[in-house]
């Protein structure tokens, strides 16, 4: 009799355990959901703030965005995607009449205004320029990250949009989709799909492999955790909470798919999306494919610390493949 009590001691205490442990990892996997898909970001913030930030970080723009804003050069649109989520977006026409067409993608909590140092390299080669804001960033709906994943979709309906926004048939136009950091791995899950014949190539600059790979490293980083268990539930509970998960959501594998050319750009001393991410990507991506390492730069960071080296490889890789 004693010792059946003392058996059901054991149990119960052990089913305690459980029961516990399984309140602690559920809310841990929670808050780190909650941290990497619905950080404080910029979305709502005021929009002069916004023009500050960039004209604070690339003074050489400011008469270029000066112009802008004092002749209306930027054009608000807005798409619905197959979710019913309203996504807004900016585009700018080339300075001369061009049947040539960039979509420039924005990465993590980050929003269209942000990408005009990317889209003054376009427009200095004559390119019209579209700006789309990703669901949950800058004045679209959503209020998370989807880490390039669903972004894909929603890119791939900016790009079949793109054309009638500058007049364009799509017989006429030659596009290139340039994506920076989450920008990038949408770019690269974009490539992955079928795209329509006018677009002729893909830029992404400083992209991850994967979500659980990029997930994984901050969690290592920022909390000196391993990636099991908390990474396995997370990401389980991103499948329940948002219908995809971190491995699913595989720059990596998608690049492998793409038989159309891309060139990759990745700064040295990133520590963000760490450099070492590029050689899988690039590995994995079938010809034609360029690589530039831009020495010394940290994350997103290659553009503003070599501009004139930055415009060089695009303006090469795009004439290359993009305008012909």
């Amino acid at each position: 009799m004693q010792n059946r009590r003392k058996r059901h001691l054991v149990l119960w205490i052990v089913f305690c355990v459980i029961v516990l442990l399984t309140v602690v990892l559920g809310g841990a996997s929670w808050y780190m959901l909650d941290y990497a898909l619905r950080p404080s970001f910029n979305k709502g913030r005021h929009e002069a703030y916004i023009w500050k930030r960039v004209e604070r970080s690339y003074p050489s723009l400011r008469p270029w965005t000066d112009s802008l804003r004092a002749n209306h050069c930027l054009h608000d649109t807005v798409i619905v995607n197959a979710r019913g989520d309203s996504l807004h977006g900016v585009y700018l026409f080339a300075p001369r009449r061009s049947s040539k067409v960039a979509v420039v993608v924005h990465g993590y909590t980050d929003c269209a205004i942000y990408m005009l140092p990317w889209a003054k390299v376009y427009q200095e080669m004559n390119y019209n320029v579209l700006l789309p804001e990703l669901y949950g960033n800058g004045r679209s709906a959503g209020d998370h990250q989807q880490m390039g994943w669903f972004d894909r979709l929603d890119v791939l309906r900016w790009i079949s949009i793109a054309n009638k926004c500058f007049g364009l048939s799509d017989r006429q136009s030659r596009m290139v989709v340039h994506g920076i950091s989450m920008g990038a791995a949408t770019t690269m899950c974009v490539s992955g799909e079928q795209t329509p014949k006018y677009v002729r190539a893909f830029v992404e600059d400083c992209g991850y492999t994967s979500a659980w790979d990029e997930f994984g490293s901050e969690l290592r980083d920022q909390f000196g955790l391993p990636p099991f268990p908390l990474l396995y539930t997370a990401s389980a509970l991103c499948r329940l909470r948002y219908g995809w998960s971190f491995g699913e959501a595989s720059p990596l594998r998608m690049v492998a798919r793409c038989h159309k050319p891309m060139l990759f750009i990745h700064g040295t001393k990133d520590d963000f999306v760490p450099t070492w991410m590029v050689d899988p990507l690039y590995k994995a991506k079938p010809q034609p494919k360029e690589k530039w390492l831009a020495k010394g730069s940290a994350h997103a960071r290659s553009l503003h610390d070599h501009p004139q080296a930055y415009r060089r490889v695009v303006g090469q890789f795009v004439e290359r493949y993009v305008e012909p």
